[in-house]
């Protein structure tokens, strides 16, 4: 089985992203970190058991000599770019990618990242390759989730894919025990309610 570990949200400028996000919701993301040699950074929050990642283009960095993670090199505005799951305490991540190989979803393979936290600690993680509408899979070893150290002032009022083929998305999330939203849409994509104590804000 798998739960959902966070959402991916692209801006363009972090700071902007960051300033939009209090403005709807009246809770400013805490710092996240760089990630070096992607030329990207970002801001997390969580969002009861998963957490938000604000994502963008790391200008202390040079321009990395691979596209930057997400198509954030392309985009044409701020949205949902792709959400995480990892596997609970009684599965692997390589457990995951199998059962989604087995319903015809190919993660790619699974990779090992890091990136220091400002506190100076160091975060580990192994992703595999992220889809604009299924999930990666991540596995955070001996790290702490990130949702479990960031304070909570924010929650997950609702979280769909949108896909003009559903059943396409639909046996990958069944095969992975995840329960998300479906919906039938022309173009396919993420959508999510972020709701603090002054609104909401729609991903």
């Amino acid at each position: 089985m798998a739960v959902i570990d966070h959402l991916v949200y692209a801006v363009a400028d972090l700071t902007e992203g960051i300033d939009w996000f209090e403005q709807q919701t009246g809770i400013r993301p805490a710092m996240g970190g760089a990630h070096k040699g992607l030329g990207t950074h970002n801001n997390v929050h969580r969002l009861g058991e998963c957490y938000l990642e604000i994502i963008a283009p790391d200008p202390g960095q040079p321009d990395p000599e691979i596209p930057r993670p997400f198509g954030i090199d392309d985009l044409d505005g701020p949205g949902l770019v792709g959400f995480a799951v990892r596997p609970t305490d009684d599965e692997t991540i390589e457990d995951l990618v199998d059962r989604c190989l087995e319903s015809g979803y190919d993660t790619g393979p699974i990779s090992d990242m890091s990136r220091q936290a400002p506190n100076g600690d160091l975060l580990v993680w192994a992703p595999t390759p992220s889809s604009p509408t299924l999930p990666f899979i991540i596995d955070w070893g001996d790290t702490a989730l990130p949702s479990t150290t960031q304070p909570r002032g924010v929650e997950l009022e609702n979280f769909a894919v949108n896909h003009p083929l559903p059943f396409n998305v639909m046996g990958p999330l069944a095969a992975l025990g995840l329960d998300i939203d479906v919906v039938a849409a022309e173009r396919g994509g993420l959508t999510a309610t972020i709701t603090g104590p002054i609104g909401s804000a729609e991903l």
